[in-house]
């Protein structure tokens, strides 16, 4: 199987910061909780909030819109930038995994792309985790928890993060932009 991870891999740009800015277009009056998400980002990177608690913090504008709709809307608008060398090679076997929120990749990853998808678990409603963040060791043992006998054939992704993968895979890519390289050791 191949396996991709989503953001600046697969897409171009950061489906989680694109989600938001769509939706404070349709619903400026949501900047209201962009210091709370700032607060929610700072201690985070004081090493008081964990990731999972920082991205909860970032999301709590979901419970304020009606999410189904808006992501519709959302991959109506965005599904353009899914990669075109991705799309060239594209196939049914594929695993995409990502930290972003499942709830926010399902309809383009399963529907549109009919691809495996492995992500964040987030609750639609209220922007709490559900487990851990699916980023670096966490990509594993969730992969492992779906195939447990898993073979990566290839691997690409554009973050250094996603070495336990990288290591895994008989080969590995790593994606910057439409620049597709080798993996190295950083």
């Amino acid at each position: 199987m191949n396996v991709y991870d989503f953001d600046h891999t697969v897409y171009d740009g950061d489906s989680s910061v694109d989600f938001y800015r769509f939706v404070l277009r349709r619903s400026p009056r949501l900047i209201i909780f962009l210091p709370f998400q700032v607060w929610g980002i700072t201690l985070f990177l004081f090493g008081i909030y964990s990731k999972e608690r920082m991205k909860e913090a970032f999301f709590v504008f979901i419970r304020f819109i009606p999410v189904q709709e808006t992501v519709r809307c959302f991959w109506d608008h965005n599904r353009k930038k899914i990669k075109l060398w991705y799309l060239s090679q594209k196939n049914d076997s594929d695993v995409i995994i990502s930290a972003s929120p499942e709830f926010l990749l399902e309809p383009l990853v399963c529907g549109y792309l009919g691809v495996t998808l492995i992500a964040s678990r987030i609750d639609p409603c209220t922007g709490k985790y559900i487990g851990k963040n699916c980023f670096g060791e966490e990509k594993v043992a969730r992969l492992y928890v779906m195939y447990p006998s898993v073979v990566i054939a290839t691997f690409y992704s554009d973050s250094y993060s996603d070495e336990p993968l990288a290591n895994m895979a008989k080969n590995a890519f790593f994606v910057h932009n439409d620049n597709i390289t080798r993996w190295r050791k950083p």
